[in-house]
């Protein structure tokens, strides 16, 4: 199967993985990023996707079995091709934030739409429910002593990681410094509230394993990465009930969801004081890379109407004549 990949995020590590995951199971893939630069700070204009229109134009053709489209800004460029089927990924904010009017016309057009949580499929009134994936070899408990020493933090504080950029206002890192700060008040020993982004996807697990617990206090999420990397790796997390998240920490101690400042405090204080690891990586089985492009591919094959192996039968029969 021959896919075109039109996103917005190129070099997103979630993207990757599910690309290089694809290609092991059969799937040839060519990515075609949309126009223009992004940056924590900045988006792309309305016109950067405008001018990706003529290149996806230009791209789909009849080699391709389908156009998967990622991002609900996307969806307008792969879906002005009519040669070819379109699968659309949303991530979260295309359906809960400015980009939602534009996801929501364009669904119904294209072939199988995916997203990221039961939530998600609620809000949209359609999708199959297909998380990022985690790669649970990358994602691995390793001893808090020795990446603290790998990343250069005290051993003396309490560490919760915030793994996005303060600039980033959907993740709302003002309400993690509030909790933090208070948390800090009731305890014997100061937290540090430490903000990675823009690190190396292969040293996130190193940041991870160093921290005491993950804090997300996002506005709104799909399927956090964050979460899920943090499971693999049984760090704790205290989160707000966004996206996945209540589902993915049912049954994962310690760990906590939590609507209010006051009982995020609560549960932050509980964790620290505790002290242990979690029981997360089961439940981050559930959404290993392997589980989530197998269920991609059966998406792919739905909106083609064709197995893999039987186009490669086809290939083979064509060869030998």
């Amino acid at each position: 199967m021959n896919v075109l990949v039109v996103t917005a995020n190129a070099d997103a590590p979630f993207l990757t993985q599910q690309v290089d995951a694809l290609e092991a199971r059969g799937v040839a893939v060519r990515i075609l990023p949309i126009a223009g630069e992004v940056g924590a700070d900045v988006d792309r204009s309305p016109l950067d996707y405008v001018r990706t229109v003529p290149r996806v134009l230009r791209e789909a053709g009849p080699e391709y079995d389908l156009v998967h489209a990622h991002y609900g800004l996307t969806a307008p460029a792969a879906l002005a091709q009519l040669r070819l089927p379109v699968v659309l990924s949303l991530w979260g904010s295309d359906v809960y934030g400015p980009a939602a009017p534009v996801s929501k016309l364009c669904a119904p057009l294209c072939a199988e739409t995916v997203v990221m949580s039961d939530a998600m499929r609620t809000e949209l009134g359609r999708g199959t429910v297909i998380p990022d994936g985690v790669d649970l070899e990358r994602f691995r408990p390793e001893s808090r002593a020795r990446a603290r020493e790998d990343v250069g933090w005290s051993a003396d504080e309490y560490h919760v990681l915030f793994p996005y950029s303060p600039a980033r206002t959907v993740k709302n890192y003002p309400r993690a410094e509030r909790v933090v700060a208070a948390a800090s008040r009731r305890l014997d020993r100061p937290v540090r509230l430490q903000t990675v982004s823009g690190v190396d996807h292969d040293a996130v697990s190193t940041y991870l394993n160093a921290a005491d617990a993950l804090l997300l206090t996002s506005d709104s999420e799909g399927s956090p990465n964050s979460v899920k990397e943090a499971l693999a790796c049984n760090v704790p997390v205290v989160s707000v009930p966004v996206g996945d998240v209540p589902e993915r920490l049912g049954g994962v101690d310690p760990s906590v969801v939590a609507r209010t400042d006051r009982a995020l405090v609560a549960g932050l204080v509980d964790v620290l004081e505790r002290g242990e690891r979690s029981n997360g990586r089961e439940a981050a089985r559930e959404v290993s890379i392997e589980r989530t492009a197998d269920r991609m591919l059966a998406v792919y094959e739905r909106a083609t109407g064709t197995r893999v192996a039987d186009r490669e039968r086809e290939r083979e029969a064509v060869a030998s004549r």
